[in-house]
């Protein structure tokens, strides 16, 4: 069987209502899981650096079995495995009783945020440690509390180490949505499948797959660079450099001599 280029393009460029719904499926669903993530993170990073023995043992031992543990198990075991358990069963909710959220769905956004918070949690740990420990001294001879030290000064600063890593795993996420097809979540991955039973162009479709993720995470890639490059804009080294300039560094990087490197 030859490959159909008008078939590849026309459904390229042509997104179906069906397909173009999945892709804002996919993209919803690494939002709000990311968003989750990020949040249940920060406080699982919080904790890792606390004083009390029990709340960093705890939190170390989470992020050390959400790591450890792969994304479809989590999935298998939540949607699934809690069910046959009659521990807990995920239901069909409706939002202000009109839009349905499916009970995969709903899975899916919870399974892929607690293991993205294991993830997240080591990366604001990483970024708070990284902060000059002569702000955190300035902060508390001014009387600050933990809470305040931590929101007006650690934070903005660490973020700009914690940024680059955390756009990363929003790459990532995008991607590793398609583990949702397993539980049901008709994203890109289980409407491609879908079509390609219907119409048996199985290559052309999962090339147009391909390709679309590509864009996605393509796309996504330039936001990061922008965010990237706007946090980078005071250091000595990007001052006389152009916002597009580094936009461009962060994409494809630099040669050897901007580098500092010898060729």
């Amino acid at each position: 069987m030859t490959f159909d280029w008008h078939f590849f393009f026309t459904h390229l460029l042509n997104l179906s209502p069906g397909y173009f719904g999945a892709m804002q499926r996919t993209i919803l669903l690494a939002v709000i899981a990311q968003t989750l993530g990020i949040a249940l993170g920060l406080f699982l990073g919080i904790a890792r650096l606390s004083k009390f023995r029990p709340i960093r043992y705890a939190a170390a031992v989470y992020v050390w079995m959400l790591r450890a543990v792969p994304e479809l198990v989590i999935l298998m075991l939540l949607f699934t495995g809690l069910a046959a358990a009659e521990i807990y069963r995920f239901e069909d909710a409706y939002l202000f009783g009109q839009i349905k959220v499916s009970a995969g769905f709903q899975a899916a956004c919870v399974g892929l945020a607690i293991r993205e918070a294991g993830y997240m949690g080591e990366i604001f740990r990483n970024g708070i440690q990284s902060v000059d420990r002569r702000q955190v001294e300035a902060a508390k001879a001014l009387g600050m509390r933990r809470s305040t030290m931590l929101r007006r000064v650690i934070i903005p600063q660490a973020m700009r180490v914690i940024i680059p890593p955390m756009g990363n795993q929003f790459n990532v996420m995008l991607k590793v949505t398609s583990l949702a097809a397993v539980i049901g979540v008709p994203e890109l991955f289980q409407t491609t499948g879908t079509y390609a039973a219907q119409t048996f162009r199985v290559f052309e479709l999962f090339v147009g797959l391909a390709v679309n993720y590509a864009l996605m995470t393509s796309v996504w890639s330039v936001v990061q660079s922008v965010i990237e490059a706007r946090l980078s804009r005071h250091e000595a080294t990007a001052g006389s450099r152009t916002l597009l300039g580094r936009i461009r560094e962060h994409l494809i990087g630099t040669g050897g001599r901007e580098a500092g490197q010898t060729t």
